[in-house]
């Protein structure tokens, strides 16, 4: 995987032109995705799907004057610092509301990678080129922002956003990270040693461990310039401190020395965390209720049966 500032103008031009290829494909999916239900609404990420395209070709045109017939193969994921794109599953409901948040999250990382790219240019063409996408994919940010909809969300749901993208999104990962992946040390540690507080320092030293290894994992993802996820140290941070947290609420328990009444009370929080995880995935990442009880039960179920049967062997 390649640092952004490490490629060259050929390069960037090659990863413009596969960007803008996906992003249609992602807008003809929506317009599928929303044709039955909400026609007019498909009609709009059509328009959007079109001008991508034109993107496309004014790239190409430019890459070929530049460089020749020889397009190479570069995605984003092959660079760091481009947020992941789920596919649209037409099996899925996709309301109007989720394909504009989806949007608007597409054309604010498109628009930095192009503000990026021509900050970095030298070549005056491909400068301008690059400047001009920048402007048209703000001016399709602003488009996004009122898509499919009669009321529009300005300021404040922009704001929104962007706080789901710098702080839910990294502080979900670390709370998830922090309450399943600490479960196996520390339900095995006290299965194996029936001591509360053999079983709290390990469950300490898993939750602490976990969170400086999964700050430190956050913060060098990416720098935020080209996704808009915001400074890597405060992502790394709320990460880090989220991961320990979810570690330390079902050890905390274990301070009591009764170790039964500890482990019984170490599954209530468990349990707690667990539906907190759940709630935070459906009011901010728009999961279904069913869908992520079921992946986060199911996974910390997992880890936990693996603790206790590491520990009880």
């Amino acid at each position: 995987m390649r640092n952004f500032d490490s490629l060259s103008e050929r390069e960037v031009l090659a990863l413009a032109i596969s960007l803008e290829e996906e992003d249609a494909r992602v807008y003809e999916d929506l317009a599928a995705a929303l044709q039955k239900n909400y026609p007019e609404a498909a009609e709009e990420f059509r328009r959007l799907q079109t001008d991508e395209d034109g993107h496309r070709h004014r790239l190409l045109e430019l890459y070929l004057a530049r460089f020749g017939d020889h397009v190479p193969l570069i995605r984003r994921q092959h660079i760091r610092g481009f947020v992941h794109r789920d596919p649209i599953w037409h099996d899925q409901p996709v309301t109007p509301e989720q394909a504009r948040n989806r949007a608007e999250l597409m054309e604010m990382e498109t628009r930095r990678f192009y503000e990026a790219a021509a900050a970095h240019a030298t070549d005056a063409r491909t400068r301008q080129l690059l400047g001009d996408l920048a402007e048209e994919e703000r001016k399709h940010v602003r488009v996004a922002e009122t898509l499919a909809t009669t009321i529009p969300e300005h300021g404040a749901a922009a704001r929104r956003r962007l706080f789901v993208l710098q702080v839910v999104q990294p502080g979900l990962v670390g709370l998830m990270d922090g309450s399943v992946s600490t479960l196996a040390p520390l339900f095995a540690a006290a299965f194996a040693t029936h001591d509360s507080l053999s079983t709290f320092l390990v469950g300490l030293a898993a939750a602490i461990g976990a969170g400086i290894s999964m700050g430190f994992a956050e913060a060098l993802s990416d720098d935020g310039s080209l996704t808009g996820r915001g400074q890597p140290l405060i992502r790394g941070l709320v990460c880090g401190l989220m991961t320990t947290l979810g570690g330390i609420g079902h050890t905390l328990p274990y301070l009591i020395p009764n170790i039964h009444i500890a482990t019984w009370l170490a599954v209530g929080v468990v349990i707690v965390e667990l539906i907190l995880i759940t709630w935070v995935r459906h009011r901010y990442m728009d999961s279904p209720w069913s869908r992520s009880l079921v992946q986060v039960v199911v996974g910390g179920l997992l880890v936990f049966l693996t603790g206790v049967l590491i520990g009880s062997s």
